[in-house]
Parts: structure tokens; sequence; C-alpha cells
């Protein structure tokens, strides 16, 4: 009965979560429209998701964002850095392919979303067969070494969070 009422159960408490937020205000009114919205919106799409994500281990969450937050605080130093003191000839642009490890659809979104927001970084493709993207760096000295940092920060955790 419960699986029926909440197909997606992260999504329904993420959407509640997250109009709690927009609204800024802790009302009885907002939080009856968020279980609303939270229910609601799963049960409107879960006919376009076949496959449910699975995930293994949603208690590293918090830590891969942690991780995330604190390397996208990181970068922005890092790209303010560059903008501001390192000549144009000596920037190192790259386009570089990071084979993947992940099959999932939705570890292999949030891997490229957590590129993207990772300033100096962008997704900008995913290979016909899911198995690698490709990603433009505003600066990058040592291609392999940004591939080997994004396996290991970001895709080795993922793939411990999600089965």
């Amino acid at each position: 009965m419960m699986r029926r009422l909440f197909p997606h159960p992260l999504l329904s408490l993420t959407l509640a979560l997250v109009w709690m937020l927009l609204v800024n205000r802790w009302a009885v009114g907002s939080l009856i429209f968020a279980a609303m919205v939270g229910t609601i919106v799963p049960l409107l799409t879960a006919p376009y998701w076949p496959d449910a994500a699975r995930i293994r281990a949603p208690h590293r969450i918090p830590g891969y964002v942690a991780v995330v937050l604190w390397d996208i605080l990181r970068a922005n130093f890092s790209v303010a850095w560059i903008v501001l003191f390192v000549p144009r000839k000596s920037l190192r642009p790259a386009w570089i392919t990071i084979p993947l490890d992940l099959r999932q659809p939705e570890a292999i979104t949030t891997l490229a979303a957590t590129i993207t927001l990772t300033p100096g970084t962008l997704t900008c493709d995913l290979s016909q067969d899911g198995r690698a993207l490709l990603v433009h760096c505003l600066h990058a000295p040592d291609p392999l070494a940004v591939v080997d940092e994004i396996k290991t920060r970001y895709e080795s955790r993922l793939k411990r969070i999600f089965a």
C-alpha cells in the first residue's frame, strides 16, 4: 500500500522539503501543501519511471553532498585565482573523456551534474553507449589527474551509494 502511494519515497521527501524551503515559513497550510506536492507529483510521473533508482546506501548521501560542497567552495577560489592572476597564454583548457564504471542512469546523471556544478568544469556529452562523459576543464595542465580525481572523489562514492 505504501509503495503504491509513494512510488518514489526519496523524491516525495525531496519535493516536500524543497517546497518548504521555497515557502520559507513553517505554517500548517504550507506543510499540508508540501505533503500534497510530495505525494501527487511522484504519482503522476511514476509511469515515466519504469525502473526506480536503486539506492543501496542512502546513509552515504550526506557525505557525498559534503564532499561536493567542499569541492565547489574550493573550486570557486581556484577559478577566481585563474581568472585574476593566470595569464591567458599559461591557461591549459582541455577536453577530457571520463570513462565510466557507473551504469545506472541516475548515478551517471548525478556524476554529470556534480562535474557541472563544480566551477571550472562542465559536462558536455555522454557517449552513445553511456560509458564515457566528455568534460571541458577551464585549466587542466594534467588531464589524467582530472580523470583520476573525478573517478576517486565522485564516481567511487556514487558506486557505493547506488546499487
